[in-house]
């Protein structure tokens, strides 16, 4: 009898999963980031907006915790634990918010066809500590997330001026922690394991360079909340859609046109080269 009941039970899942593959829209891109309040200013601003515009089709998930570093992603894998804030924008862009959520649910709510991996970004230009922790991360995505694609997002060094206690890092010296972040982004696009780097720090250094200077971030660290958040949408977009994002017509109605400018050149620069900077004569 509990013979039988395994049986139907195992081919219950399969007729399941099955169904769930053939009901995929390929045309639909579903990418999730296990990150922090970096990934919330990368992904949940404007780059629904832009993928819209270039009528492409996205659903974006972020699994959410102030400040996370990879080795506090992996005790909460290990342990299962409902720690996560998971924002997501669903296809319609209706914006979803539930708490205490694992990384295990998270992952399991969609066949994601990106899952995103990032560190802390006091830590984020230090190769040695996050290979300590990296590999059980990604280890553990992949076993919960076969068919997912994993990434890496490169994120950006702060304000020259920046207070934030990680800063002294890498000597208080903004070009010194873009130089390890991108040591880092070098190193992990040669690892095998990440389909591509994000280069959202390459795109803010390259921002930059422009007329809007080193008034990228809103605190010396998190993003501007208008356009240098749009840069990083930018920079998710051209690289999620291989499509040059200084061709899509979407622009935040918070910026200006000469800021929208810089923003799409800045991501579409980091793409085309994500491991130097770029001037912009913008």
């Amino acid at each position: 009898m509990k013979k039988s009941i395994v049986l139907i039970t195992l081919i219950f899942f399969q007729v399941y999963s099955l169904a769930a593959q053939k009901n995929k829209d390929p045309d639909v891109l579903k990418i999730l980031a296990i990150g922090n309040s970096f990934s919330q200013d990368a992904v949940e601003n404007y780059l629904y907006d832009l993928a819209k515009a270039g009528n492409k089709k996205i659903i974006i998930g972020n699994m959410y915790i102030g400040g996370a570093p990879i080795d506090l992603h992996v005790k909460n894998a290990d342990s299962n634990k409902k720690a996560y804030d998971y924002h997501k924008t669903q296809l319609d862009g209706e914006k979803l918010n539930r708490k205490n959520v694992s990384i295990e649910e998270a992952i399991a709510d969609e066949d994601w066809d990106y899952i995103s991996l990032q560190q802390a970004s006091p830590l984020s230009g230090k190769y040695d500590i996050i290979m300590k922790h990296l590999p059980m991360l990604v280890n553990y995505v992949k076993s919960k997330a076969p068919g997912a694609a994993l990434i890496y997002h490169q994120t950006w060094a702060y304000q020259q001026d920046s207070k934030h206690t990680g800063f002294a890092n890498y000597n208080r010296q903004q070009k010194i922690m873009y130089e390890q972040i991108v040591d880092v982004s070098k190193k992990l696009s040669k690892s095998g394991w990440f389909k591509f780097i994000v280069p959202s720090g390459t795109a803010v250094q390259n921002g930059r360079t422009s007329s809007i200077g080193d008034h990228y971030t809103r605190d010396g660290y998190h993003l501007n909340l208008d356009y240098g958040r749009f840069t990083a949408a930018c920079t998710w977009y051209e690289k999620l859609f291989n499509a040059d994002v200084r061709k899509n017509s979407y622009k935040p109605q918070k910026i200006s046109d000469l800021q929208a400018d810089i923003a799409k050149t800045a991501a579409h620069k980091a793409v085309k080269k994500p491991f130097r900077v770029s001037k912009i004569k913008l």
